[in-house]
């Protein structure tokens, strides 16, 4: 029997793409339209927090459900799931520092205990948290859950590390840019250099980019007298989505199987 699980799963195809530079180019901008689209659903239309991370998990969940749903690797839906992520983790971050009350340190506290919680039931279910793993319909729920809370931590320290209030750090949305910046090139130097684990580097990577994305949109959209450019948070996310769209068309993206194994 596990034999046959074993190879099944060699000649399966996966819907997640390689892992290349386009790949985290696109995901930083996705982390950022995340932070931008999430407050415009909840601050700048004033549907507050709640109201937000409801709307974005039933797109969430929809969207999870048709990429598991579909038989190959189709870049658009897979973009639109990780959006789905970064939107719904702006949200679900917001509300737990600002409207529970527990403030940065305790919203991002909470999201690391959900975080490893997940990873480490999937390890235990399916023996690795490999994205080459993800040929299953069980591994990519637990693949887009996880991404989800890296998302919600990405957000939550990104507020934690740039805010002044709600026991943040107060460093600025530049220098908190700057600073989760040269932790992705401490990740990259170690996996050009190093032998660290490639799953491990890919995880560190994934959450690192996720902060960088929400100070840069903060830095987009917060008023100038608190470090920003006081773009508006639509037309920061429309040409967010615009960009995005036009990386997508013109990267080439394959998925990380796109034959059988040999």
């Amino acid at each position: 029997m596990k034999g046959s699980t074993v190879s099944f799963a060699s000649q399966a195809v996966s819907k997640v793409p390689e892992v290349t530079i386009g790949f985290w180019v696109i995901k930083v901008a996705a982390t950022t339209l995340g932070e931008t689209g999430g407050d415009w659903v909840s601050m700048s239309l004033n549907l507050g927090y709640l109201v937000g991370s409801a709307i974005f998990l039933v797109l969430f969940i929809g969207l999870v459900s048709a990429q598991v749903k579909a038989a190959e690797f189709h870049r658009f839906l897979y973009w639109a799931t990780i959006v789905a992520t970064t939107t719904l983790g702006t949200t679900l971050a917001d509300f737990a520092d600002r409207s529970l009350g527990v403030g940065y340190p305790g919203g991002t506290t909470v999201v690391v205990a959900l975080l490893i919680g997940s990873l480490a039931i999937w390890y235990r279910s399916e023996g690795t948290v490999s994205v080459e793993s993800i040929v299953t319909a069980k591994a990519e729920w637990f693949y887009w859950i996880t991404i989800l809370f890296s998302q919600t931590l990405g957000t939550a320290l990104g507020d934690w590390v740039a805010g002044e209030d709600r026991g943040g750090l107060g460093i600025g949305y530049e220098y908190g840019a700057m600073l989760f910046g040269a932790g992705l090139i401490v990740v990259a130097a170690l996996y050009f250099w190093t032998r660290v684990s490639r799953t491990a580097l890919f995880w560190a990577a994934f959450i690192l980019t996720r902060p960088l994305g929400a100070t840069l949109g903060d830095f987009l959209d917060k008023p100038v007298a608190q470090g920003g450019l006081h773009v508006s948070r639509l037309y920061a996310s429309a040409l967010l989505l615009a960009f995005i769209v036009a990386c997508i068309v013109l990267i080439p993206q394959r998925s990380i199987r796109s034959e059988p194994a040999a």
